[in-house]
């Protein structure tokens, strides 16, 4: 089979060095931990980068990914040929290095340039249509795009290149930064680049522009997130302040209905409609210029399901019949965001939650809830009611401001969710991985295990939770005691013990302790607890039985 012409190689490209601008960047990124100096460099980019190249650090940098291009097991062969290594000194290295993308980049020796020629959209092209190549074809454009590059860059375009780029950069850092650069405010650049948008076919200018802010339909309006409250709600003032509600514990949506069709973003600026065709009807019913902030959960009669239900959903494109009999799910609208066309985000929350209240009733479907707030005089009284949460399938308690604005990313101060506090296990570390990013040199990955009789049950994974010196001590341990090696995973010596807190449990047929944990994260190491002291898979399937089960 004759491959397709491979666009603009390298050689084509003479004199321009976007890629190299762009490497540069992603090491001054990865260089500093001060906010201020990452949003200075990127503002610095985004005003001087080529118009392409800026649209693909964009989308680059807000999870807009590449699929795989090629398969890790060819580029080792190729690079093992090429160096003249064999196969068990490339694995060795590759243990060592643990990172597929950067032994590549190390191991090759073909004579660098010193900085890689072409701009970042030159090399994104290419890698869009490597896959698609023959062989031959590949391993050529491959071996030329390597010979032009110094090792960092090799490094970075290997990330791209095997669908492993991950940048220690937040969404809202880039939002900030390409306000800088655009003199735009961050909420307006927020809007414009949120929904549906190909980084390859995208002028950023045009994508900026007031003019297209009006021409997709479809647009999403970025998220407000609360922040966790800790303690109680004390602090926060007069009760006759904030408006009491249950935190849900499903996807968080956006229902957009504009120019007669109907659009359902998750949080992650996925388009979802039609993995829910359930709302269609409903949705139908909706004032035109429309957009409804809530959360999907699976529910029947009512009644929220397991998050685990849900699950079933998520990941598929097409829904069958037995699944929208077995995981039926509502739309739990809280917010409204648009009304009529208008953006109503800048008016208090009491008068969006009002006019939120006619349009669900005029739409009068099951499927289509309103999340009800929770009379409360006090915050005794809310805590206690908080502490019910679990009971009707809730996470805790959501506390907004009445007079609060809907307002972008995360914000202190007008909205809280207040959770119940974790269920909890006390588990040994079994296994380690190095992390990424700024830890990518640590073993800040780790697998826990609880006792079942004379064995050690593997049942969660978790990397949060430590701070910078545990996490450098638990490297240490992990470097001391490693047992064995299994590609970048070491098995650990069972004796570190940790308190590993998580919001849920479900039922799992494809975990070897027949339980799966929602959203594990280490609470605490318990260094006066040793490994006999540790919890059994009894424990952890009695917290799941005395769950509320589902219908």
């Amino acid at each position: 089979m004759n491959a397709a012409p491979m666009p603009d190689r390298p050689d084509d490209r003479a004199g321009r060095t976007g890629f190299r601008d762009f490497a540069r960047l992603l090491r001054h990124i990865g260089e500093t931990r001060e906010t201020s100096v990452k949003v200075d460099g990127l503002a610095g980019y985004f005003r001087t980068a080529p118009p392409a190249d800026r649209a693909w650090t964009l989308g680059l940098f807000t999870g807009r990914l590449l699929r795989r291009s090629l398969g890790t097991r060819l580029l080792a062969a190729w690079v093992a040929e090429w160096e003249g290594i064999p196969e068990w000194l490339f694995e060795e290295c590759y243990h060592q290095v643990e990172d597929l993308a950067e032994t590549l980049a190390l191991l090759d020796r073909s004579p660098a340039h010193g900085a890689a020629e072409g701009d970042l959209a030159d090399h994104m092209r290419i890698l869009l249509t490597l896959g698609d190549a023959d062989e031959e074809t590949r391993k050529s454009v491959v071996r030329q795009c390597w010979s032009g590059m110094s090792p960092f860059e090799k490094f970075v375009f290997n990330k791209l290149m095997t669908g492993g780029f991950r940048i220690g950069v937040s969404t809202q850092t880039v939002i900030q930064a390409l306000a800088k650069a655009t003199g735009l405010e961050p909420a307006v650049v927020a809007h414009r680049i949120s929904g549906d948008w190909d980084p390859a076919t995208t002028d950023l200018d045009r994508l900026l522009g007031e003019a297209a802010a009006g021409q997709d339909l479809s647009r999403p309006y970025p998220f407000f997130l609360a922040y966790p409250l800790e303690g109680g709600g004390e602090g926060l003032g007069a009760p006759s302040d904030w408006h009491a509600e249950w935190k849900w514990d499903g996807i968080r949506g956006q229902l957009i209905r504009r120019g007669g069709h109907t659009y359902l973003w998750s949080r992650g600026e996925e388009l979802i409609t039609d993995r829910f065709p359930e709302f269609a009807g409903w949705a139908e019913r909706l004032p035109d210029g429309t957009v409804l902030d809530g959360e999907v959960l699976a529910m029947r009669e009512g009644s929220p399901l397991p998050f685990a239900v849900l699950q079933t959903r998520i990941g598929r494109r097409k829904v069958s019949a037995r699944q929208l009999r077995e995981a039926p799910a509502a739309f739990m609208a809280f917010d409204l965001l648009e009304c009529g066309g208008v953006d109503w985000r800048g008016r208090p929350f009491t008068e969006r939650r009002a006019r939120l209240q006619e349009i669900a009733a005029a739409a009068n479907d099951p499927s289509l809830q309103r999340s009800e707030g929770l009379p409360f005089h006090d915050w005794p009284g809310l805590a206690a009611l908080r502490e019910a949460s679990r009971d009707n399938g809730s996470e805790g308690l959501m506390l907004k401001r009445r007079d609060s604005t809907y307002q972008t990313g995360r914000r202190r101060g007008d909205w809280w969710k207040w959770k119940v506090d974790p269920m909890r296990v006390d588990a040994v570390l079994v296994y380690a991985q190095k992390g990424h990013g700024r830890r990518s040199s640590l073993y800040t990955d780790y697998t826990f295990a609880l006792r079942d009789g004379d064995r050690l049950v593997v049942f969660a994974k978790a990397y949060s939770g430590l701070t910078d010196a545990e996490f450098r001590e638990v490297d240490a341990f992990v470097k001391r005691n490693a047992l064995e090696k299994f590609g970048p995973v070491r098995t650990v010596r069972p004796e570190l013990v940790f308190e590993i807190g998580f919001e849920g449990l479900s039922e799992s047929r494809r975990h070897k302790s027949g339980v799966a944990v929602r959203f594990p994260r280490m609470l605490r190491r318990r260094t006066d607890k040793r490994l006999e002291d540790i919890d059994t898979l009894d424990t952890l399937k009695g917290l799941l039985h005395r769950q509320q089960p589902g219908p």
